[in-house]
């Protein structure tokens, strides 16, 4: 099975049913005399050359299927995986061994490191995710041709229940995809780690590349934004409702778009600014066993409580949304019977969980209790 091609931003919300501002030559507002405009080192590039960019990062090899793409890595993962500073940006070298045309395969040499917050350190993570440094010379014409550094999300824990995180997250991703090409593209992975001081295979377990965030930013004919404090109502309101719809579906509350916690900005040459979430293992649908809800902050017992956080909307406005997300219910649902690896009895849990966000917008009552009488008139996701 192969992932289709992104389709034009534009068109994806005309195809939805949205007024989209976008279309509309909209520009966000600014809070008070805040700047909108970030300060950049780099004019913009001309139209030519944005979509030529656009183009480039959408035609990616590695995210042109969705098969799990069988990987070596070989390094000291003992000295790798002794470095937990969440400052730290040593490397060290490593070869991945990757399948290429010939039905043979090609070993390149590479850097990595730890990386990563809270699975950064050792009382989360034995084995920490990393990131991987990749040659752009000579990985050419291979999987990872156009890449230099890209996230690999691993199993964290040699416990069997952890490779199967990997596997729900990874499910996560693809369910936003089906929603908007406005989304990490992730691409799940089989490694092998051999480590080259012991001379052993010391795991051979599932692991997830993530989209690197200018690829994500091409893609929208943009570039990241650093901006810290963006409010509702700087962000593309079609955009920021979605995300706020979805990741009440899955029950996440681990994100701010004002802090831009495991959320991206991308800013468009027209001033327009576009939130992306990731990082989505601290939602009830990923359910994982070190995930703790911020009871404190948020009321909720456990990760699997849902607790709306997006803007506040009357029902005529949350309809069309409603609407879109009924309309890819088939497809997301499929997503947990496509990967033959994932527990039977989590393909069930997850349809349940997910059954029950279903109910809530199908029934007039439960949606206004959601997500109008229980909204906080908030001015911003912090």
């Amino acid at each position: 099975m192969r992932l289709s091609p992104a389709p034009p931003v534009a068109g994806l919300l005309v195809a939805c049913g949205f007024a989209s501002s976008l279309l509309a030559g909209h520009t966000a507002h600014s809070v008070g005399t805040t700047p909108q405009v970030q300060a950049a080192a780099d004019p913009w590039p001309d139209a030519k050359t944005l979509q030529e960019r656009r183009k480039s990062a959408e035609n990616r090899p590695l995210f042109g299927g969705t098969e799990p793409l069988p990987i070596t890595i070989e390094a000291d993962f003992r000295a790798v995986q002794r470095d937990r500073d969440p400052k730290s940006l040593k490397t060290f070298p490593a070869t991945i061994t990757i399948p290429n045309n010939a039905g043979a395969t090609t070993t390149i040499p590479i850097q990595i490191r730890t990386r990563g917050h809270s699975r950064r350190l050792r009382q989360t993570c034995d084995f920490a995710p990393l990131r991987l440094e990749f040659p752009k010379e000579q990985v050419r014409k291979t999987v990872f041709d156009g890449h230099g550094p890209l996230k690999l999300g691993t199993h964290c824990r040699s416990v069997e229940v952890f490779e199967q995180y990997v596997l729900r997250e990874y499910t996560v991703y693809r369910m936003y995809n089906l929603l908007t090409p406005y989304s990490f593209r992730a691409r799940l992975a089989k490694v092998t780690y051999i480590d080259t001081a012991q001379k052993k295979t010391v795991a051979n377990r599932y692991g997830v590349f993530l989209e690197d965030d200018d690829d994500v930013a091409k893609r929208m004919l943009g570039r990241i934004s650093e901006r810290q404090g963006l409010l509702f109502h700087n962000a593309h309101p079609e955009t920021m409702m979605l995300m706020s719809l979805f990741e009440y579906m899955i029950g996440n509350t681990d994100m701010s778009m004002i802090k831009q916690h495991n959320v991206r900005i991308i800013q468009t040459p027209a001033n327009v600014f576009y939130p992306v979430p990731y990082d989505f293992d601290y939602s009830g649908l990923v359910d994982a066993a070190y995930a703790v809800a911020d009871t404190k902050a948020f009321g909720i017992q456990s990760v699997r409580d849902r607790l709306y956080r997006g803007p506040c909307r009357t029902a005529v406005e949350l309809e069309p949304f409603f609407v879109k997300l009924r309309a890819a219910k088939p497809d997301i649902m499929a997503l947990f019977g496509a990967l033959p690896d994932m527990a039977a009895s989590y393909r069930k849990d997850a349809q349940r969980y997910l059954e029950e966000f279903y109910r809530t917008i199908d029934r007039p009552g439960a949606a206004k209790t959601a997500f109008i009488d229980n909204c906080d008139n908030r001015r911003g996701m912090d």
